[in-house]
């Protein structure tokens, strides 16, 4: 019997984060079956992010990854991933990664690897830690409001999504105006026992809500305002392993947003308030003033 529902889009996302290898630096990446008209950028950085990783000589963990967005990708078609080995040692190592498609260059991922060790420890303070079970589930807070944003309604659902806040669409409807947003985050199943995988998918998953934040301090939401927003680079800090198959907090904020540009940042926390990784991304962002319409 074919599986259908959370469980599902979270096999499909395993699938994805599974490339197929064509030589050392080369691999190949599929699509899942639910996809927006361009590629999803957090897949294309969760998928390059595994390139790099299966490329290295030695495990090393993760310590930044930077992605500048060049052309959208067509989801009807696979993705190339050219690795490039800039450095390699035992505890160092650079990664570039070109995303491919017909020849055009979609994508550039650069990432850092570093083994650390111990050393001095501060951290950025949570917000208030709430129980994840006690935020209501995103299917609650999407009932009614289908045909306002059905590109999320409609979308692929690998990770559980719970809102401590009122979603965007929620918040417009009440007419108020929030400037930070915070989601529990986790997998909608078991993760397998590979750390390059529990993180790929915080990548995956930090390509989401992060720029919400520049439309909710003006009181706007996608599906009932005319906007439009693509993500332009995007960058991540990896402080601490992460398990994506508990949950985790994702806190964002808009600190600028200027000449139809915003900035997006936000700190994924474990639930011990722990930081594990600082995001920064940047999106044009346009506002039409008038109501959306449906096929917008």
């Amino acid at each position: 019997m074919q599986k259908s529902g959370p469980q599902a889009d979270f096999d499909e996302l395993l699938a994805i984060l599974h490339l197929d290898r064509l030589d050392d630096d080369t691999f190949v990446g599929t699509h899942p079956s639910k996809n927006p008209i361009r590629t999803f950028g957090g897949q294309m950085m969760a998928q390059a992010f595994v390139a790099a990783s299966r490329s290295l000589k030695h495990p090393t963990p993760p310590s930044a990854l930077s992605v500048h967005f060049i052309a959208g990708g067509d989801p009807d078609l696979d993705l190339e991933f050219h690795v490039v080995r800039l450095r390699d040692e035992r505890r160092f190592a650079n990664r570039r990664v070109d995303v491919m498609q017909k020849g055009q260059l979609l994508t550039t991922a650069m990432v850092s690897y570093l083994a650390g060790g111990k050393g001095l420890e501060h951290g950025v303070q949570p917000p208030t830690l709430t129980d994840p079970l006690d935020a209501p589930p995103i299917d609650d807070l999407l009932r009614g409001y289908e045909e306002v944003v059905p590109h999320f309604a409609n979308a692929l659902r690998p990770i559980e999504w719970r809102y401590t806040n009122d979603p965007a669409w929620v918040m417009r409807d009440k007419g108020e105006t929030l400037t930070h947003n915070r989601v529990w985050m986790k997998a909608q199943g078991v993760m397998p026992d590979d750390q390059v995988l529990h993180t790929a998918a915080m990548v995956y998953s930090s390509d989401t809500t992060v720029l919400d934040s520049i439309i909710t301090t003006h009181g706007l939401s996608w599906g009932h305002d005319r906007i439009f927003a693509v993500t332009t680079n995007h960058s991540v800090w990896f402080h601490r392993p992460v398990r994506f198959d508990d949950w985790v907090l994702y806190s964002t904020t808009s600190p600028v947003a200027a000449e139809s540009r915003g900035l997006g940042t936000g700190h994924f926390f474990d639930r011990q308030g722990q930081p594990l990784a600082t995001v920064v991304q940047e999106g044009i962002v346009k506002y039409f003033p008038g109501r959306a319409t449906a096929s917008e």
